[in-house]
């Protein structure tokens, strides 16, 4: 039995990346969810609230956050989980390949889509439906991307404790539901019950919503958005750890 080489590296890592993308580049129905689903869902979005003037604009920049969250979260815990019912995972680890190289290789792949997708998403958004954004569009895209990030993170962790890719996607209520009710998007957190509002306050897309909603409503940037971003990428960077942690060779 071989054991997981302890030392982090960055070749090793880049080539799982390389190798997750090429896997991806022949697979058009994940590409499409990835990066014309969230497009097509902020589209969609604009034109149900056409009536409504300022509408849009109240709630784009925060589902501009999440919409990449829960497809990056989705697609990720199941490919993960995919490559360890398979058996692919086991024999990559059987390799001098450490789990951390592993985690780190699928965080730079999905990385790398979550960047494109965050400039498709952002670019329509702002540029061709017309979100009003006080502040910089590319202040909007880096919050976007921490949110795909954070999104993949919680898709790696997840898959470690999923048998199948249904359980997988029945995670989905348990991890990405709560936090979107709570999140602000429907009523400001303030205004919950005190119970909620402090369970709010620890859940990582609450800090999402109220990063995108500084970057709507401020010229500059602010001590909290800074403080969210933060939050944001520290939550991204445990959760990542806590899932090399918990990586399985195979199901059992």
């Amino acid at each position: 039995m071989s054991t997981d080489t302890p030392a982090l590296s960055p070749a090793r890592a880049l080539a799982t990346a390389g190798r997750v993308l090429r896997q991806l580049r022949h697979d058009p129905r994940t590409v499409a969810l990835l990066l014309i689903v969230p497009v097509l869902m902020i589209t969609l979005l604009r034109y149900v609230f056409d009536d409504g003037p300022g509408t849009f604009d109240a709630v784009g920049a925060s589902l501009l956050g999440i919409f990449p969250l829960i497809t990056m979260f989705l697609v990720t815990s199941i490919a993960t989980l995919r490559e360890r019912t398979s058996g692919t995972l086991e024999r990559l680890l059987a390799l001098p390949l450490g789990k951390g190289d592993l985690i780190a290789g699928y965080a730079l792949a999905f990385g790398a889509v979550a960047v494109a997708q965050s400039l498709l998403a952002t670019a329509m958004s702002v540029w061709v439906l017309g979100l009003d954004v006080v502040g910089s569009p590319w202040l909007l895209l880096l919050v976007a991307l921490l949110d795909a990030l954070l999104g993949t993170a919680l898709g790696l962790f997840v898959s470690a404790f999923a048998a199948s890719e249904f359980q997988a996607v029945q995670f989905m209520p348990a991890v990405i539901f709560p936090q979107l009710l709570l999140c602000g998007l429907f009523t400001p957190r303030d205004r919950m019950h005190p119970v909620l509002e402090t369970v709010s306050d620890l859940l990582p897309m609450s800090y999402a919503v109220d990063g995108m909603n500084q970057v709507l409503t401020h010229t500059e940037v602010t001590a909290d958005f800074r403080r969210d971003i933060l939050v944001v990428a520290g939550c991204a960077l445990l959760v990542l750890c806590l899932g090399a942690a918990t990586l399985r060779r195979r199901t059992t």
